[in-house]
């Protein structure tokens, strides 16, 4: 859910079929057993390869494959780095907030942003993607904090996105730590 939304239409330029999941090393490795997918990963860098390795992820592996691909393409990497869609996005952003509150919060970020306009995911968290980027608030896995992310086309977008959302955390609690 972390991932930029380019992501889905180079998979799909090239065959494939994406499927966006949780996030969470766990998580990931879990539903790629489950659809039996050859190729899985997240934004913090984790993929695992199925096709033509053993499902799990690992760095090496990933490396030679990458070196195999720039290897065998006809152009050269900073060629294909080139020809992917370009955005402007935010890192990962964490808002302080104990774990304790988690469950209200996102529930009522995810009612609110219903209403906001927007195609809504709440696969893990909330994700709100519209036609010029996506937002995303999220419990964090492994720390009290909430997670935010936003992407958009041009920082116009970006912008509006983050407004959206900001308005939507002040109102669910006013009082938030907000990293943006």
């Amino acid at each position: 859910v972390k991932c930029s939304r380019h992501l889905k239409t180079v998979i799909e330029e090239n065959g494939g079929q994406p499927l966006m999941w949780k996030t969470g090393h766990s998580l990931i490795k879990g539903k790629m057993r489950e659809v039996e997918a050859p190729l899985a990963g997240e934004m913090s860098g984790h993929i695992f390869f199925k096709e033509r390795w053993y499902g799990f992820d690992d760095a090496l592996y990933t490396a030679a494959r990458f070196i195999e691909i720039f290897t065998n393409a006809k152009r050269s990497p900073t060629e294909l780095f080139a020809e992917l869609p370009e955005g402007v996005s935010t890192p990962e952003l964490r808002m302080p907030l104990p774990e304790s509150e988690h469950g209200s919060f996102m529930a009522a970020m995810i009612q609110l942003m219903e209403d906001a306009g927007g195609e809504v995911s709440d696969i893990d968290g909330v994700r709100v993607e519209y036609e010029d980027g996506w937002g995303l608030a999220r419990p964090s896995n492994t720390s009290p904090n909430i997670i935010l992310r936003f992407e958009g086309e041009n920082e116009d977008a970006l912008e509006r996105i983050k407004s959206v959302f900001k308005k939507a955390v002040q109102s669910v609690k006013a009082d938030a730590e907000l990293p943006f």
